[in-house]
């Protein structure tokens, strides 16, 4: 890899060029002859009007686990992956690139319904007549790029999206929100009108997205001031903004205080304790209004809610078998986890002492009203005079810890790469929702693999917000000093060493350690090679690769074992790289999640189309070697 091979070009200078692929306006991408295997991987932009990603899944005959969430204004679309083929559809004459999905025609169906609602406008020539009921093919039109720079014969692919023009839109518009510029757009779309207000309703649009700034070219070399000049990526949000959760915390305090012993029975201990829960003022009204209280039987409401469910101490009890031993499955900082099962459904529950009450309210703030696939879901609590309960879904896999390192000596098989690849991505993915689609900013303070949780697809979630912090918008930047050294050693950035600094670019830097752990198999903290009574850092020895003569072999060097010599070395660059990025010794120069989020977007894309090059069906999610 030569040293500038990641430099943006300059626009002007940059020229799109189609490998062997010619479109017509407003017609599906023509190639030279049906495949029977994809030629890429590419996105289908989709209006899901009320449909669940399961759904519409579905729907697009898509995978699940590859649908990204695109919040655009009070709705939240989809972008959608799909195999791109060449094909020659019956009653068409013509070769193209189409991805097709099976639709049962209802009665009364029309084709304007079928394209519009069903499938967001991207329905290629359904007949115009009637349609009768019974299972028909939608050909959706798909598009497969590759960039490159004028005659060098350098060319990188760029995920391409099929979007059919909404009200409003113009390509401006719709080159700022999927990252691209109307130069690109308008070279990918042959005949189209360079006036960007000229573009008619509904037209079927195909849009390059990141090739404003491709994230997939990367910055050359580590070094913190390369990295101050930061690139403008595309922004899959993934997110809207939530209320506050004032109302539960002076709820919770409440609930706190009747739970109090008598004020002539306790300690003066006790009451400067009890005082500083209760020192926020409601009634018990405000608290039952916003939360559910499960009473005995009903503990199938807490599944079919948004609302935290407030359980009884019988029913956590009772779901645990009393908190047994056999049923412990993790030990932490602030208190024990245990496998349980609540009204048939499998839970985890943390137990805490009540002194953690301040670990506990952190956790309440932040999760009792976040639903995000990329944060672990908060069910309910339990609150009784000894010991305090969080009851959360139940992660099958466990941590990426336990599956990262040695994972066969702790019953699991190597991850393989592509599913290191979509973890990184769904991790990044959970920061980012915290950072920048709540309401209040959140700094997690304690990102490392034991708080990443895995769920029986290997679909990665954030967990363990005890020591998390809401930062007001005028104080993000600033972010907030501690009044002592929390987090992680090993993934503690150095300002917050040496000032106790906390912004959301400490969580960054802690993301680039995961993201060289996930790179290397190693842990953040391992014993000095030269002297094993001391700890060395990962993230000092991926600073030392890029202080070697040869980088490049440096970082072959350096990949975990365990992936068998098994992946797409370029892509294993790349993320090197972003992690080296969030690394940087200046927060300043550390990226934002969203940007971390782009890149990893795209090193996933090229990861799936480089594990099916090699027989593999890129739809389906590997995971994991072995086949589990």
């Amino acid at each position: 890899m030569a040293a500038g091979e990641y430099l943006l070009l300059p626009a002007a200078a940059a020229l799109l060029f189609l490998s062997f692929f010619l479109r017509c306006d407003g017609e599906p991408m023509a190639c030279d002859a049906p495949s029977p295997s994809p030629l890429c991987e590419a996105f289908l932009y989709v209006r899901p009007r009320g449909l669940d990603v399961s759904a519409v899944a579905d729907q697009f005959a898509a995978n699940a686990s590859l649908i990204q969430a695109f919040p655009r204004g009070s709705e939240e679309d989809y972008l959608v992956s799909v195999p791109c083929a060449c094909e020659r559809p019956a009653d068409a004459n013509l070769t193209a690139l189409f991805h097709d999905a099976v639709y049962e025609v209802k009665d009364k169906d029309t084709a304007d319904y079928i394209n519009a609602t069903v499938f967001s406008g991207l329905a290629w020539r359904l007949p115009a007549n009637v349609i009768f009921p019974g299972n028909i093919t939608v050909h959706l039109p798909c598009g497969c790029w590759t960039a490159g720079r004028g005659g060098a014969g350098e060319e990188k692919k760029v995920v391409v999206v099929s979007y059919a023009v909404q009200a409003d839109d113009t390509l401006t518009t719709i080159a700022d929100f999927l990252d691209t510029d109307v130069d690109s757009i308008i070279a990918i779309n042959a005949g189209l009108s360079k006036h960007p207000n000229s573009i008619p309703l509904s037209q079927l649009l195909f849009v390059p997205m990141g090739a404003h700034s491709s994230p997939e070219l990367l910055p050359a070399a580590p070094h913190a001031n390369y990295f101050k000049g930061k690139q403008k990526v595309a922004i899959i949000a993934l997110g809207i903004s939530i209320s506050f959760l004032s109302i539960i915390l002076i709820g919770f305090s409440v609930l706190f205080h009747r739970r109090r012993r008598s004020a002539d029975t306790i300690d003066e201990k006790s009451k400067a304790n009890s005082s500083k829960i209760t020192s926020t003022r409601c009634t018990i009204a405000a608290l039952e209004s916003r939360l559910l209280t499960c009473k005995n039987g009903e503990a199938t409401a807490a599944f079919r809610t948004e609302r935290p469910v407030i359980f009884s101490l019988e029913e956590v009890d009772q779901a645990t078998a009393s908190f047994e031993g056999s049923r412990k499955i993790g030990e932490g900082g602030y208190g024990s986890v245990y496998f349980g099962i609540l009204a048939n459904e499998e839970v985890a529950i943390k137990k805490m002492k009540s002194s953690k009450s301040k670990e506990f309210l952190a956790e309440l703030n932040v999760l009792c009203n976040v639903h995000h696939r990329n944060v672990v879901e908060l069910i309910g609590y339990a609150a009784g005079e000894d010991y305090l309960y969080l009851v959360y879904e139940f992660v099958q896999n466990g941590s990426l810890n336990e599956n990262l390192h040695d994972p066969l000596l702790k019953g699991h098989l190597p991850l393989s790469w592509t599913a290191r690849t979509q973890i990184a991505l769904d991790t990044a993915c959970g920061i980012e929702y915290i950072h920048e689609h709540t309401k209040t900013t959140c700094v997690h303070r304690d990102i490392k693999t034991s708080n990443i949780l895995l769920d029986s697809t290997l679909r990665a979630k954030v967990a363990d917000f005890g020591l998390a912090k809401l930062v007001e918008e005028h104080r993000e930047e600033e972010g907030y000093l501690a009044t002592r050294l929390v987090g992680t050693p090993g993934y503690l950035p150095p300002e917050s060493v040496r000032e106790l600094q906390m912004t959301t670019k400490s969580d960054v830097f802690a993301f680039g350690v995961v993201l060289s752990e996930l790179v290397t198999g190693q842990r953040a903290l391992t014993p000095d090679r030269k002297d094993p009574s001391k700890m060395r850092s990962l993230a000092t020895i991926m600073k030392g690769i890029f202080l070697s003569e040869d980088p490049e072999s440096a970082i072959e060097e350096i990949i975990d074992p365990n992936l068998n010599h098994f992946y797409p070395a370029e892509e294993v660059h790349k993320m090197v790289h972003i992690a080296m990025w969030c690394l940087s010794d200046d927060p300043v120069s550390r990226p934002e999640m969203r940007e971390i989020t782009a890149n990893l977007l795209q090193i996933l894309m090229a990861s799936i189309e480089w594990e099916a090059s090699l027989g593999g069906n890129s739809q389906v999610f590997s995971g994991i070697f072995g086949g589990r």
